[in-house]
């Protein structure tokens, strides 16, 4: 079974986008998954949103059984959002994404089947990255210095998709800015860690979460 856990904080415009596409390839995995593997679950963690993102997935979740959402009081941040989900997930295979569709659900297959070599987290690697420099830079040097000094070279550390064996998600407990260090934290667990390419699209919906507090 794999749980595709998907933070949201003010995405009203992208989620009833995002569903349709994400469930077509959960749907597609369990077709093709040997008896005993199939089966998928989405959970929706709302991180306190003060638009309609909550009323759009109580609404996909009266037409889906599949659906199950967790709602923050107030806006917690993505680390507690993805500890949350990560706890509350069924699935032996766990997928983040975020909700602003700039991650293509459609690339989930690859990243499972990477991981079935033997990796315990298969992060997304945005080899063509649609965002400004202003977003882009402060990444480079970052991956720079976290390949650099802590030995787990990835070219690409914060990209929300990523797909992890239920153990490795579910050893982690994250807080404040720590999402942004899973891939070293996963492997200083002692966990397999790896990247493979993944299509980028140029955000189309809502509006950047990215501030001066990331940089």
């Amino acid at each position: 079974m794999i749980s595709a856990v998907v933070p949201v904080f003010n995405e009203e415009e992208s989620l009833d986008k995002l569903y349709p596409r994400l469930k077509d390839s959960l749907s597609k995995i369990d077709e093709n998954s040997p008896r005993g593997e199939a089966g998928h679950e989405i959970v929706f963690i709302d991180d306190g949103s003060t638009d309609s993102s909550l009323e759009i997935i109580k609404k996909l979740s009266s037409k889906d059984p599949k659906i199950r959402i967790y709602s923050f009081r107030k806006n917690q941040g993505k680390s507690e959002a993805l500890t949350y989900g990560f706890k509350m997930a069924k699935g032996d295979y766990i997928v983040t994404l975020d909700a602003d569709l700039q991650d293509r659900p459609e690339e989930i297959v690859n990243l499972l089947n990477k991981s079935k070599e033997g990796f315990d987290l298969v992060s997304g690697w945005r080899k063509h990255r649609k965002d400004s420099l202003y977003m882009k830079l402060p990444s480079k040097f970052f991956n720079f210095l976290m390949s650099a000094f802590w030995g787990v070279h990835l070219h690409d550390y914060n990209c929300g998709l990523k797909l992890y064996k239920k153990d490795a998600a579910k050893s982690l407990t994250l807080y404040g800015g720590m999402h942004r260090f899973i891939p070293l934290l996963v492997s200083e667990k002692g966990f397999e860690v790896t990247e493979i390419p993944v299509v980028h699209d140029a955000r189309k919906y809502g509006k950047s979460k990215y501030g001066f507090s990331k940089v």
